[in-house]
């Protein structure tokens, strides 16, 4: 696959992002690089909350979220047992308050990646075709290689 360094991977806990981080964990163990797991979360808005489950509702199974920092640690020790299996075995964390593609764009920048995986969930969904998509975002703005893992 390459000599990756760093390889950064996001998750929202979802099935098709665990694909995504076992592929990321065999990548990373090929390559002897780190692994980076980054999963955003937001915090439930009251005001907004309303509009929100609406917008859930809308967007079903495409509207997957992590609301709160308590479950994106958990999401994150998960995500962390899964790649430790796959055979990667320098795994980090972090937890970003934010967008998901801002929270991958920008911690991949931060921790200098060489590559960045992401799911395909979305792409071809009606959803990620008129809202767009993170994978979609994330190809388009990031600087360096980007897999997209077929998970869906």
């Amino acid at each position: 696959m390459g000599d990756y360094k760093v390889v950064t991977v996001g998750t929202d806990g979802s099935s098709s992002a665990k694909k995504a981080v076992v592929r990321a964990a065999e990548v990373a163990a090929d390559s002897g690089a780190r692994l980076m797991i980054i999963c955003a979360y937001e915090t439930r808005d009251p005001a907004g909350h309303r509009d929100q489950a609406e917008a859930e509702r809308a967007l079903g199974d495409e509207a997957y979220k992590i609301i709160g920092a308590s479950p994106a640690e958990e999401t994150l020790r998960g995500a962390r047992d899964d790649a430790m299996r796959a055979g990667a075995h320098n795994v980090d964390t972090v937890a970003v308050h934010g967008d998901p593609t801002e929270a991958i764009v920008e911690k991949s920048e931060l921790y200098r990646s060489d590559l960045v995986v992401v799911g395909n969930k979305g792409l071809a969904s009606f959803a990620g075709r008129f809202l767009g998509s993170v994978p979609q975002a994330v190809s388009r703005r990031s600087r360096t290689d980007v897999l997209i893992v077929h998970t869906v």
